[in-house]
């Protein structure tokens, strides 16, 4: 996507990155959306990176992506969907998804409970947008048919490095050399 400049028709929740702390942009504001992955953006405003989630899209004028899945009837969850529910949630400050980064360290289904169970890691431990992105697993991960709930734990071993990156990424990221 190019960067594109819109101005907000309502008040606006967003989220400051990378501290993550919660911003309102005011209506009627210039706007320059710079990244537009997975649902949600990455927009400037005023000097100030900031997140604004999907559910808010209309805010800057764009229409709410929505994630679905088609239930295959035999009632069990099915894990590479919850995967490509992963891989459609997208680093703010980066255009690569959270699979690709390599922040999603495990997912285990009990398919009795209904019960998704994933381990992530953030790619610095103090990473104020861990929480948003954490919910982002959360919420995205429950669209998936037969998914009755999902624990996300945050876990910091082993570390992340960039090696856990995909080859693709670490190109995109003009990493790999």
């Amino acid at each position: 996507m190019q960067q594109s400049m819109v101005v907000t028709n309502r008040d606006c929740p967003a989220r400051r990155v990378p501290s993550g702390e919660p911003a309102i942009i005011p209506k009627g504001q210039f706007v320059t959306i710079n990244q537009d992955l997975g649902g949600n953006y990455t927009v400037t405003f005023q000097g100030n990176m900031l997140r604004i989630d999907g559910t808010d899209a209309d805010a800057i004028g764009q229409q709410a992506e929505v994630l679905e899945f088609t239930d295959d009837g035999s009632g069990q969850i099915n894990e590479d969907q919850v995967w490509e529910a992963l891989d459609s949630i997208f680093d703010p400050e980066i255009p690569i998804s959270l699979v690709s980064l390599g922040l999603i360290y495990s997912v285990k289904i009990d398919q009795a409970s209904g019960e998704v169970a994933i381990n992530m890691t953030l790619t610095a431990p103090g990473c104020g947008m861990g929480p948003v992105l954490v919910s982002d697993v959360e919420y995205r991960s429950a669209k998936v048919p037969n998914v009755k709930s999902v624990k996300v734990e945050l876990v910091f071993d082993p570390p992340w490095s960039r090696e856990m990156m995909t080859e693709e990424a670490q190109l995109e990221a003009g990493l790999f050399f």
